[in-house]
């Protein structure tokens, strides 16, 4: 029988051969040359490092919504615009949006500067509403204007570990739930970042912050064992840069009271690696934090600085 894919999970009695993608059969070695295009994700090398995008991508998805000639915007949202479940009407047919949707998160993988607001669009697949819509045709508008825009990766970047974090306290008029945003940086080479609504509402900014620093607490400790595993070590605790001076100081201070018993385990568990050394706590200003890009929106000039900051530069096809 011609099998085309098997699963884990799978009770099989017979013997199954699967036939190789093309490509992997020849040459012997396996060795296809350097890596150019994958999956829709585009790769350039230079003597100064790496350059991704999904610039066909997008072109695609401009076409699938029939947008391919419209005029382009310097934004992908509006500011201070918070949709909502009720905003306007439902979709008859939520066919589109759920594509588009599912396929703008994919793009993220190489345009953070969409993160927050396709984080946005996104809690309303199930019933989206004409606005959610709109706000949609706004990204891709975007999208058309920064096609050329790639994410760098410097061959010349030191190999250092550092991350910004932040929290949107109370953002989502819906439910009130805070934004927790965080980026890692690998000396100036963006590797990981995150925006994505917490769990439950928070009581104060103060408890959407630590809640924030937390989960990048988790994230930071995950990138030093796979960085170690292949090879980068660390000598020194990686710094975290927040700008929220209340969560910094709960974070050394062993005494816990009323106030923070309700976020007690991830002060116990921030406290033990900052004791461990892995990671340490820098106050930084609110214009110096990059991870501002994913918990709201910004006015255009501010909004342009922090893509720049993460790298992301334009550059005509290769």
């Amino acid at each position: 029988m011609d099998v085309k894919n098997v699963f884990l999970n799978g009770n099989l009695s017979e013997e199954v051969y699967m036939k190789p993608p093309p490509g992997l059969s020849s040459p012997p070695n396996k060795d296809l040359g350097t890596l150019s295009y994958f999956l829709g994700l585009e790769i350039s090398s230079s003597s100064d490092g790496y350059y991704l995008t999904h610039a066909n991508y997008i072109s695609d998805m401009l076409s699938q919504a029939n947008l391919t000639n419209c005029k382009t915007i310097d934004m992908p949202t509006e500011l201070n615009v918070r949709l909502n479940l009720h905003d306007a009407e439902p979709l008859r047919d939520f066919t589109l949006y759920r594509y588009l949707v599912g396929s703008l998160v994919y793009l993220t993988v190489t345009r953070p500067d969409i993160s927050y607001v396709v984080h946005q669009v996104s809690q309303f697949i199930a019933a989206p509403c004409s606005t959610h819509f709109s706000a949609i045709l706004l990204i891709l508008r975007y999208l058309k204007g920064t096609l050329f825009q790639w994410l760098h990766f410097s061959s010349q970047s030191p190999l250092q570990l550092h991350a910004y974090t932040d929290a949107d306290w109370a953002g989502d008029p819906t439910d009130r739930r805070s934004t927790t945003g965080y980026c890692f940086l690998l000396g100036t080479s963006l590797i990981s970042w995150h925006s994505k609504k917490q769990f439950v509402a928070a009581l104060s900014n103060t408890d959407a912050e630590y809640r924030t620093l937390a989960d990048t607490s988790s994230e930071l400790l995950w990138l030093r064992w796979l960085l170690q595993d292949i090879g980068v070590s660390f000598s020194s605790a990686t710094p975290i840069y927040y700008d929220n001076i209340s969560a910094i100081q709960i974070a050394y201070n062993d005494v816990y009271h009323e106030r923070t018993k309700h976020i007690e385990i991830d002060c116990h568990f921030v406290c033990h690696h900052l004791l461990q050394g892995s990671l340490q706590l820098h106050s930084i200003m609110s214009h110096d934090q990059f991870a501002d890009l994913f918990t709201k929106s910004h006015p255009p000039g501010r909004f342009r600085n922090l893509v720049s900051n993460l790298k992301m530069v334009f550059r005509t096809p290769p």
